[in-house]
C-alpha cells in the first residue's frame, strides 16, 4: 500500500515531533519531512513528493494564511490540514484559512502528555486519510474555489414543477468543507428573507464564534452565535456552539445541552433537525452540505415524514460527499442541488415563488 506523503509544517520543534509522531504510527501514513515556518514549508513543497500539508496557523516569518495564498499563487496543488490553537486570533485566522481552500482544521493538543492527545490523533488520521481519499478519488486536491457544473444540474425541472407551502424556518447541518459551503449559501440570502435560519456545523469549542463572526460581516441578515434560552427571530441565523447540541421547543427559544455526543458529534445536525420538525412541521426547509459521516440523514427522513422539503448538495461541488450522500439514501430528500444554486433556490422557497 503507498504511504500518505505529509510535511509537517509548526514553528515548535515540540509540536512537529508530536504530530509526526501521531502519523508515523499509522501503516498508510509517513511524514517526509517537517518545515519550522510558512518560508521553509514552500521551499520544501516545492522540492518534494507530498501528498498532504498539517499547517500551524501562528507561526514566525511567514504564518498559516500567508503560506495558504502563497501556494496558491505557486500553483502547488494538495490538501492542507489547518493546526489551530485556542486563541480569539487563531480561530479568526482559521476561518479565514478555511475560506481561501484549507481542507479542514484541527485544534493543536497541549503537549506529549495531554488527556486530549489520543482524540487529537484519531480526528487528524481521520481527515489527513479523508483529505488523500478525495484527492486520489477526483483529483480535487488542494487550494480551490468550487463551482456548480450547471450541465449537471437536473433538480430544475422538479423543482420548477414543485408546490409549497408556508415556509417558517431554515436549518442547515455540515461538517467537513462546511464553513465555506455554509458561507456561500447564508452571505446569498437577502435581508428579508422572512425566516430564522438555524446552523450546524460541526466544530470544537471555540471556533464557532469566530465563524459566526465572519458570517456576519459578510452577510444582509444578521448572524450570531446561539445561547440558552434566545428567543429566535426572523432574518437572523444562528450557529449552535460547540460543544453544546441545539434544540428548539414550542417556546418559541433555542436549548443548548451536553446531552451525550451523537455520531461521535456535539452540535449534531439530527438534534436540530428532530427537533426543529416537532416545532415547525411541515413548515420548514433542511438543508444537508458537505461533510463525513452520517449526521443529518436521520433528520433529514424525521423532516420529510413531517411533510418538510428536504435538499442536499450535490457530489459534484462536495468536498465530501458523506454526510449529504447518507441523507440521499434515506430516500427522503426532494432535491440534490449543486452548492452554487442552493441559496436562490431556498429564497424561491421561502418567498413563495414557486407555490
Amino acid at each position: 500500500m503507498k504511504s500518505i506523503r505529509v510535511l509537517v509544517v509548526d514553528d515548535s520543534a515540540l509540536m512537529r515531533r508530536v504530530i509526526s509522531d501521531m502519523l508515523n504510527e499509522k501503516s498508510d501514513m509517513e511524514v517526509i519531512a517537517t518545515a519550522r515556518n510558512g518560508q521553509d514549508a514552500l521551499e520544501k513543497a516545492k522540492k518534494l513528493e507530498l501528498d498532504i500539508i498539517t499547517l500551524d496557523v501562528e507561526m514566525p516569518i511567514m504564518n498559516g494564511i500567508d503560506t495558504l495564498k502563497e501556494l496558491k499563487k505557486d500553483n502547488i496543488n494538495m490538501p492542507v490540514i489547518m493546526l489551530s490553537g485556542l486563541t480569539k486570533e487563531s480561530t479568526t485566522i482559521t476561518m479565514e484559512c478555511l475560506h481561501l481552500g484549507a481542507f479542514d482544521f484541527i485544534t493543536k493538543p497541549s503537549g506529549v502528555i495531554s488527556v486530549d492527545i489520543n482524540k487529537v490523533q484519531d480526528e487528524l488520521v481521520s481527515k489527513v486519510r479523508a483529505a488523500f481519499h478525495k484527492c486520489s478519488m477526483d483529483g480535487s486536491c488542494g487550494i480551490r474555489n468550487l463551482t456548480a457544473d450547471s450541465n449537471k444540474e437536473n433538480y430544475k425541472d422538479r423543482i420548477n414543477k414543485a408546490s409549497f407551502g408556508s415556509i417558517e424556518a431554515i436549518v442547515i447541518g455540515a461538517s467537513t468543507g462546511g464553513p465555506k459551503a455554509i458561507y456561500s449559501v447564508i452571505t446569498k440570502f437577502p435581508k428579508d428573507i422572512g425566516v430564522p435560519i438555524f446552523v450546524v456545523q460541526h466544530m470544537p469549542v471555540g471556533f464557532t464564534k469566530a465563524f459566526a463572526e465572519r458570517l456576519d460581516s459578510n452577510s444582509q441578515i444578521k448572524v450570531v452565535e446561539a445561547q440558552e434560552g434566545q428567543i429566535y427571530e426572523k432574518n437572523v441565523a444562528y450557529v449552535a456552539p460547540g460543544g453544546f447540541h441545539m434544540e428548539l421547543k414550542n417556546d418559541g427559544k433555542i436549548h443548548l445541552s451536553k446531552e451525550p455526543a451523537i455520531w461521535g458529534v456535539r452540535p449534531a445536525v439530527d438534534k436540530l433537525f428532530k427537533s426543529a420538525s416537532e416545532v415547525f412541521k411541515a413548515r420548514i426547509v433542511s438543508v444537508v452540505l458537505t461533510g463525513m459521516g452520517k449526521d443529518g440523514a436521520e433528520g433529514t427522513k424525521t423532516i420529510k415524514e413531517k411533510g418538510g422539503i428536504t435538499i442536499s448538495e450535490d457530489e459534484s461541488t462536495c468536498i465530501i460527499y458523506g454526510m449529504p450522500k447518507m441523507a440521499y439514501e434515506t430516500g427522503a430528500v426532494d432535491f440534490v442541488i449543486p452548492l452554487d444554486n442552493i441559496a436562490q433556490e431556498i429564497i424561491k422557497i421561502v418567498k413563495g415563488i414557486r407555490r
